[in-house]
């Protein structure tokens, strides 16, 4: 937002400037020379689609190629001799283990929507550029068909694409007794006792949502919410979904949401299933920090979780604080972010689809 010149003794004038979202491009600062292929565990219908493109990394662009150690102790997988000589190029690691953060150019996932919230959980920091190829069931976030892989991957490595900003939280969970497991050395001795470690914290990058409901009790949920530190409302109900705009068509919007565009700046509060005919979802600003927090006359406990993972107990005196993170996930576009988002509604989710309506003959005049 900007102040428009003027004569200083008129009113002042602002205007705003709204950046077109298809104007945002993949610009490289050097050739990128690292790439981190992400598949999942296990799946029999992605070993050939990973080999050819790995082998297409290596052979063909010259690339130095990062897998996950799991994805090679696959059986499947090391059963094959000619690939096996292929993957001693490969640089492997981790998870939760190694940071390969400061080594990898971009991402290629292979798979589903789940593939590509993986990859987002494996980088806490700084994101490299994503670029999703469908292979999975539902396929909202990957807009990429893997029939063409080499003109598309040639492209991204070009800079000759599109890319879109998918905002992230970032959640910091506050227990009030929280307890340290005993650690243990490489030979199995437990070098500390187990204790507790009080007002201890956890941070997480959530790319669709934080989850909080009430698990296996049969009593509702009972939350109190807050914003920037003033109490707004206590959720009593089975939960509350607190998701990006990325996540407003995923589990929000099986709870009644609207779908928001991942450009949009904003953070979703969606009730599950309240106990009150006038909670709807709501939109707030991105960047103001909102706090969960069990009520002090809930009957049970609550549960989180993040994009489906971690899933934790909440107890009284504990918080969850969420904001917009300052690292989002720059996932690679199709064609570009407007254009890829109307084709998932249209193939995924079937948005607006109905039999259209027949027009109107001279005959129906007369009625």
């Amino acid at each position: 937002m900007q102040q428009a010149p003027g004569n200083p003794n008129e009113n002042k004038v602002w205007k705003w400037h709204i950046q077109d979202p298809a104007s945002q491009r993949l610009t490289w600062n050097k050739p990128p020379k690292s790439v981190l292929v992400i598949k999942k565990i296990r799946e029999a219908a992605l070993l050939e689609p990973f080999k050819e493109l790995c082998i297409f990394l290596t052979e063909v662009k010259n690339m130095i190629v990062y897998v996950e150690k799991k994805v090679l102790d696959d059986p499947a997988m090391s059963a094959d001799d000619n690939f096996a000589a292929i993957t001693k190029k490969f640089c492997t690691f981790r998870e939760d283990l190694d940071d390969i953060s400061n080594c990898v150019d971009f991402i290629i996932c292979l798979g589903g929507d789940g593939t590509l919230l993986y990859a987002s959980s494996l980088f806490q920091d700084s994101v490299p550029p994503v670029m999703a190829f469908h292979l999975g069931s539902l396929g909202f976030l990957t807009p990429f068909s893997f029939d063409t892989y080499q003109s598309q991957v040639t492209q991204v490595i070009e800079g000759n694409a599109g890319i879109i900003l998918r905002s992230r939280l970032k959640v910091r969970v506050q227990k009030e007794n929280w307890e340290k497991k005993p650690r243990v050395d490489e030979k199995g001795i437990i070098m500390t006792n187990g204790d507790t470690d009080s007002h201890k914290a956890i941070n997480y990058q959530v790319l669709n949502e934080v989850v909080v409901d009430r698990g296996p009790s049969s009593y509702l949920s009972n939350v109190d919410l807050f914003l920037d530190g003033h109490l707004i409302t206590t959720v009593q109900g089975d939960g509350v979904i607190v998701s990006t705009p990325t996540g407003s068509t995923a589990y929000a919007v099986a709870a009644g949401a609207s779908m928001i565009h991942p450009n949009v700046p904003a953070i979703m509060i969606t009730p599950i299933c309240p106990h009150s005919l006038s909670f709807r979802p709501i939109v707030v600003p991105a960047g103001v920090e909102l706090r969960i927090m069990l009520s002090c006359d809930a009957r049970n406990t609550a549960w989180v979780s993040f994009d489906g993972r971690g899933r934790q107990e909440i107890s009284h005196g504990d918080s969850i604080a969420i904001t917009t993170s300052c690292f989002p996930v720059p996932s690679i576009c199709f064609r570009d972010p407007v254009n890829d988002w109307f084709e998932s509604l249209a193939r995924c989710l079937h948005w607006n689809v109905r039999k259209k309506q027949n027009c109107m003959s001279s005959e129906d005049d007369d009625f």
